[in-house]
């Protein structure tokens, strides 16, 4: 990703992170941006088109870290739901506002780098044994876990670990 922008796109994108998970994405704004680097709003536009375009660079950089998590992960523990499962929370809750970024609205596929998002997939897709549909099933059980610890949704007193050894045993009992 970081090869496809300019020094000052990647400084720019850079800048972007820092407001988003210092103030989540409604503070992200092209003004707000702008002020952060010290300069007027209209020299973004010299880099990035719009906003969505600097949202794209963004939501690359979650898949690509979140695949480099679970790539690690799969190299740990080749085939475990529950080390993949690990990685991809650990990673969530490390970057919440990114995570939601990148997650909750549509993903904007066709401005993605190539190839990104099946690699960000491939090691679920492997520990699932190839089966599509095993994995999109895992996959939203574990974006549903994880939004919902997010957003504060469980009660604190909820075992999250247990809840989540529970589910992943559902796919492989």
């Amino acid at each position: 990703m970081a090869e496809r922008l300019t020094a000052r796109s990647q400084e720019i994108v850079t800048a972007a992170r820092t407001l988003l998970e210092q103030s989540g994405p409604t503070a992200l704004t092209m003004r707000a941006l702008a002020d952060h680097l010290g300069i007027k709003a209209p020299s973004l536009y010299k880099h990035f088109p719009d906003k969505q375009a600097v949202e794209v660079e963004l939501i690359a950089q979650m898949l690509t870290e979140s695949a480099e998590a679970l790539e690690a992960a799969e190299a740990r523990a080749p085939g475990s739901l529950q080390a993949l499962a690990e990685a991809y929370r650990t990673y969530a809750l490390a970057h919440p506002h990114l995570y939601c970024l990148a997650t909750e609205r549509p993903l904007p596929r066709a401005s993605l780098p190539p190839g990104l998002e099946d690699r960000a997939a491939l090691p679920l897709l492997r520990a699932c044994g190839g089966d599509l549909e095993l994995a999109r099933t895992v996959w939203a059980f574990a974006h549903g876990m994880v939004i919902l610890e997010i957003h504060g949704r469980f009660p604190d007193d909820a075992d999250l670990a247990a809840a989540w050894k529970r589910g992943l045993k559902a796919f492989h009992p």
